[in-house]
């Protein structure tokens, strides 16, 4: 599995998004572009994942950035995806895991005991050149990626991030993620 640093190229893709559409890296030169990989469309952690950062839009407007999600769902699994919460942002399938293995985000899983394949929830910022101002493994909100653009030191422990990630999952649907994230993250001292 590869592993990517800051300073590191970012590997290329050409991978179909949600509305059948060709996307490209590439077509993001200039630009900086948050690129996120989740492992499974409308689950709770990616939909907390994917939500957390639709409504981190604002911030992450005011720092030019895009947003592109990847997971192993095919197109029409994206869109329904994509429909149900209005994501607004491309979502590509790489179903055959060839980017993610590019990203070292496909590996060893362990759920109830039970070893798979599969994608380690993770976050890259890929900067106007091409190449990674910043990697997040197991990261699963938007303000650890706000948090990369701004620069400043990110606890990503595994347990921070699933005491953070457990929060988001108890609010009722209706309250706004990215509010309760912050509001957690004042309370732990960040």
């Amino acid at each position: 599995m590869a592993t990517l640093a800051p300073g590191d190229r970012a590997p290329a893709f050409t991978l179909t998004d949600q509305h059948g559409k060709t996307v490209k890296l590439a077509d993001f030169k200039g630009k900086q572009v948050v690129v996120y990989f989740y492992p499974k469309a409308d689950t709770p952690g990616c939909t907390a994942q994917s939500c957390a950062l639709r409504d981190a839009e604002p911030d992450l407007k005011k720092l030019k950035a895009k947003v592109i999600g990847i997971s192993p769902d095919p197109p029409d699994k994206q869109l329904k995806f994509d429909e149900k919460y209005g994501l607004g942002f491309p979502l590509l399938a790489d179903t055959e895991h060839t980017v993610a293995e590019k990203y070292g985000v496909w590996g060893e899983k362990v759920n109830y005991g039970r070893k798979y394949m599969g994608i380690i929830r993770s976050a890259f910022v890929v900067d106007g050149t091409g190449k990674l101002a910043a990697a997040a493994r197991r990261a699963h909100l938007a303000p650890e990626i706000i948090n990369i653009f701004r620069g400043e030191e990110l606890d990503l422990a595994f347990g921070r991030a699933n005491v953070i990630h457990a929060a988001l999952l108890a609010g009722p649907a209706s309250d706004n993620v990215l509010a309760r994230v912050r509001a957690l993250t004042a309370f732990l001292g960040e």
